[in-house]
Formats: C-alpha cells, structure tokens, sequence
C-alpha cells in the first residue's frame, strides 16, 4: 500500500497524520455544531492548525492556542467597545495590538511565538467579522473560545491516542554523540589544525543537529531539560572545533586522548567520554599533563562538563549536574521592523476600509492581519505568500463549489455540516501530495473560515465571490508589503545576523564585566554562527564565505575576551595593560570599522604570541 502511496505522490506518513487530523476536523465540526455554537467551522480550523506529528508538540501547541485565543479574544472584545466611542479607534487599536504580538512573537521562538502571534490575528476575528453588529461582539467572543476550546479538545485526544511519543529524540542524540566523535576524531587526525574545508562541514553538521533541536523540547520538562544539555555539548563542541581550526600544532599526546575518547562516544558511553576528557579525574590527569600548555585543552573541562550534563539527562548513574541556562539569538532587528510593518499595513488598509466602506474590506482587513504577523516569523516570508496565495483560491474556490453547488440540495443543518465533511477529507489528500502539500493548509483553512453553515441559505453568489476575493487579495498585498517594507527575505536576514554580531564583538570588548559573562556571551555568538550556517545554505550563498566570516567572528571573540584577562590579570605590566586597553577600545569600533577591529586584534594577538585559552 506505501508503494502505491509513493508512487501516486503521496508521503505513507504524511498521508496517515493528514488523514487522523482531516478526520478529527470533521468530529469537531460535528460536535460543535451539536453543541449549539454558532460558528461550528471554527473548532475544525483549531484541529488543523493545533494538529501536530508529535504529541509533546501537540500538547505544548494545544495550550499556546487557547492562551493565545483567550488573550486575544479579550483584546478583540475591547476593541469592538473602543469603536462605540469612534470608529477610528476599532484600527488604531487594532494596529498597535497586531503589531505588538508580531514584534514579541518574533524575539520568541517555538510555539510560545506561535501563542503570541495568534493573539494578534485573533482579536482581528473577533472585532473584524462581526464588524457591524458591535451588540453581539461578547457572545461572539465567548463563541470563540467555545469553538477553540472544542477544537482543541478533539486535536489533542485524537493524537494523544495515535501521534508517537518519541519521534526520533533519542535518535536525534546519538547523531549529536557520533557527531563530536567525528570532531574528536578529527582533531586526533589534524596535530597541525583542522584544515578550513573539514571545519566547515563539522559547522555544517552541527548546525543542521541545533535546527533540529527545537521541535523535540516541546510537551515536558525533561524533553526541555534533555534539549538544553544537547546544547550545552553542542556549545562545548563549537569551541573545541575553533580552537582546532586555529592553525597552530598541539603537543603530543592530544591524539590518544582524543581517539579514545571518540571511541567511547562511539561505544555510546557518555559518561565514559566525560571523564577521559576531564583533567580533574585521575584516568585523564597524565595525558593532559603532558598538553597543558596546548591552547585545545581550555575548552575541554567545558565538553566534559556537558557530556556528564548529557549523560545524566539520559538516565546515567553518576551526580546530578544542571544544564547551563539557554542563550539563543534573538532577532531584535527583525521584530522591530515585523513590527512596524504590521502596525503600518493595518492601518492603511483599515483607514481605506473606514473611508470607503467596501462591505467586504473587513475579511480583506482580517486577512492581511494574519498575513503580516504570522509569516513575519518566517525566514522568507516573500516566497510564502506565493504558496499561501493559490492555497487561499483553492479554499475561495472549494467554498464557492460547496456553497452555491451542494448545499442547495440539502434540506437543513445538518446537511450542510455533513456535506462540508468530503471537502475536508480532500484536505488531506492535499497535504499529503507532493505537489499540493505546500499549499494544503491554506485551503483547509479558508475553505473552512468562509463556509458557515447556517440554515436557511442566505445571501447571493455576488456577495460570496466578493467575499472571497477580499481573502486572497490579502496575501497579494501582503507580498508587496514584504517585498518593500523591510523586506523580508533569506538574504537581508542574513545580513542582519552578520551585523549582530559584528555588534555582539563591540559590546564585548566594551563590557567590563566580560569575564563574569563569558557563557552568556559565548552562547549566543555561538547559536548565531549556527543559524547563519543554516541560513547560507538555504540561501545558496557559498558555504566558505560564511564559514570563514563565523570563524573570523568568533576568533575574534576569543581574541578580546584574552585581551580583557589580561588587562586584569595581576601579573600584567602596565606597557601591556595600555596595549590591551587600546586594542580592546578599537574592538569596541566592531560594528562600525569591522576592519580597524580586526586589525587590532591581530596585532594585539602578535604582541601577547602565547596563546592563553578564554
């Protein structure tokens, strides 16, 4: 049967997580509409989009929907009320609303992002869609969350009873343990320095294992916990690779340590490969001896550390030690421009609606809310629209079918409901299909947003198909908004990042208190690097390049954080002292003279030629 799947297109298990949640979309519309709500379709939209393959994600995604739809749905209602005191405020509030959850939803990341921008788009579907009936607004609302609630309830017992548990953590953890294996071993093979080709492919891989990370933290405290210690090595694993890549040969010795170690890993005893490369244990203390003057050996108390962190996140006997807290990039920048570009949308558009009085610039409006905060979020919102764009015609146009085609030969409700049912089955054929995956979950959704299925019919095909077009001219609009505003692409993100931390070395070099916040600002310098890697080569910039410039940062990280040890070091004369004042002070010029930093930073290193590990 798989055979057949693959061969007509469809992905065997794609297919069978689209069919569950079609199904279980269908069961919601059912029961909600059993239950006297009054927008019925809005529990089968929650069921798409709560529907996750996992379920820790399905349970974590389910809360962050209904805490989002709570908030939101209050903010709409006062939104609504403001409007009874002038028309103008219904879009100015609005505005600010959207663009404040756009902005927080992308500093944030997962599915708490997905919660936050969600209240956005959901105070613009409870003020927007019964725009002109503001005396129903509170039972609208309470309808809402109802409808939510409804859907959500079914999403998460239809998956509970069929999404798999584990989906691939623990596989995900011995790629990341054979990964620092192969570094290891790497390094054994490279005395002289890991030559620039093999570092790039080892930042490749461990950046491909950090973007993977994410979606298996979600639904428990130990699936969070067991994630942070992947990091934690991951984070241990990029300094021990930049040291290696530095260029300079390592006392003998360093190889058997490393190749044993690897081989433990291998073995899959963790633990094991934590205290070989501790040089506090007693195994480990006459290899390191004969190293200690090697520049690799100041990052090995941190891969040691957290290996055992790991090991005993995975069940290991041995003292209990606490991953170190996560320090992620955080796109500043990016959220603040997501920002303003919300709030300026929404208000022309809504301004146009208020001045025209298109009846149906509403649903235009509501759209483009949707639009602008939730793709906002995504690395190249320009080429989503295109996708959102045909799946929104597909909905319009299975809307249209139902509508004005089938429902008319049924005699009530009940029919109705049931008749909407095959086109949310052919949903998930959709999804399913290589072709039309992309563009699946639009149609489910607006194919469901524009059907209500009230009895007795009302309305005209006129108003239907004007309807519909106000929908998808929203992402129209919304792909010219990102091709101009700001715009949101792969390659300006990109640039971003790279300035970031051309900014992240500035404040660096002017923190005193560098030393005391070393993990913090490692940290993050590090899971930049990686994201940039992973940008790159979605991008197709070359690989080099961007492996060159995020070793050249974070060398250049190193470089000043030796410089402030040394400056307050007792044992450094004043003659060395000034020099790593002045180097330090011209670092701090980073973000604006990248290339007078660097250059200061080379000749301090010159001058100071032993190297001291940070």
């Amino acid at each position: 049967m798989n055979r057949i799947a693959t061969a007509a297109g469809f992905d065997p298990a794609r297919l069978a997580f689209a069919a569950r949640t079609s199904v279980a979309a269908c069961l919601a519309l059912w029961l909600a509409w059993m239950l006297g709500l009054e927008h019925p379709q809005w529990a089968a939209m929650s069921v798409w989009a709560a529907s996750q393959p996992l379920r820790g994600q399905l349970v974590e995604k389910c809360f962050f929907r209904f805490a989002g739809t709570v908030s939101g749905t209050v903010a709409g209602i006062a939104l609504v009320h403001a409007a009874g005191v002038h028309p103008a405020l219904l879009v100015i509030g609005l505005a600010a609303w959207v663009a404040a959850c756009t902005g927080i939803g992308n500093v944030q990341r997962g599915f708490v992002s997905y919660g936050t921008v969600l209240a956005g788009y959901t105070a613009a579907m409870v003020s927007l869609l019964d725009a002109g009936h503001p005396e129903n607004v509170t039972a609208l609302g309470a309808d809402r969350l109802a409808t939510v609630l409804t859907g959500v309830a079914v999403a998460t017992v239809c998956g509970l009873l069929f999404a798999p548990a584990d989906g691939g953590r623990s596989a995900l953890r011995d790629r990341l343990r054979l990964l620092i294996a192969d570094l290891l071993d790497a390094l054994a093979a490279a005395p002289e320095g890991l030559a620039r080709e093999t570092a790039g492919d080892l930042l490749g891989r461990l950046a491909t294992v950090e973007e993977a990370l994410d979606p298996h933290s979600a639904g428990s405290l130990r699936s969070r916990q067991e994630v942070r210690a992947a990091r934690a090595v991951l984070i241990a694993g990029i300094g021990l690779l930049l040291d290696g890549a530095g260029g300079k040969a390592a006392p003998e010795g360093r190889a058997a340590l490393f190749t044993r170690s690897a081989a433990a890993l291998r073995a899959g005893d963790v633990a094991g490969a934590a205290r070989l490369l501790d040089p506090d244990t007693t195994g480990a203390q006459a290899t390191t001896g004969e190293i200690a003057a090697d520049a690799i050996t100041g990052t090995l108390p941190d891969l040691s550390r957290a290996l055992r962190i790991a090991a005993t996140t995975e069940g290991s006997s041995g003292p209990a030690v606490t991953p170190p807290p996560v320090i992620l990039h955080r796109d500043w920048i990016g959220a603040r421009e997501a920002s303003l570009r919300a709030a300026g949308a929404i208000l022309l558009v809504g301004g146009l609606w208020q001045v025209t009085g298109w009846s149906s610039g509403n649903f235009m409006l509501l759209g483009l809310s949707i639009m602008i905060s939730v793709f906002s979020t995504f690395e190249s919102p320009v080429l989503m629209m295109r996708n959102v764009f045909l799946g929104q015609c597909c909905g319009v146009l299975g809307m249209l079918v139902c509508r004005w085609l089938v429902w008319p030969t049924t005699g009530g409700e009940a029919g109705l409901v049931l008749t909407m049912m095959p086109f949310i089955l052919f949903g998930s054929l959709m999804m399913a299909h290589r072709r039309t995956g992309p563009v699946a979950f639009d149609y489910n959704m607006v194919f469901l947003l524009l059907s209500q299925p009230h009895w007795p019919l009302a309305g005209n095909f006129d108003h239907s198909l004007l309807t519909g077009l106000s929908v998808v001219l929203a992402p129209l609009l919304a792909w010219a908004i990102y091709l101009t505003v700001f715009p949101a692409n792969l390659g300006r993100r990109i640039d971003t990042l790279m300035r970031m931390m051309r900014r992240d070395l500035a404040d660096l070099a002017r923190d005193p208190g560098a030393l005391a916040h070393r993990p913090v600002w490692r940290a993050r310098l590090y899971h930049r690097m990686l994201r940039l890697i992973r940008m790159t080569d979605r991008h197709g910039r070359a690989r080099d390049e961007a492996v060159a410039e995020g070793l050249a940062a974070l060398r250049a990280g190193h470089r000043i954080m030796r410089l402030h040890r040394l400056a307050g070091a007792p044992g450094t004369g004043d003659s060395d002292r000034r020099a790593c004042r002045l180097a330090l002070g011209r670092a701090a010029r980073f973000e604006t003279a990248p290339d007078l930093a660097e250059r200061a930073l080379a000749q301090a290193e010159a001058r100071f030629d032993r190297t001291a590990p940070v």
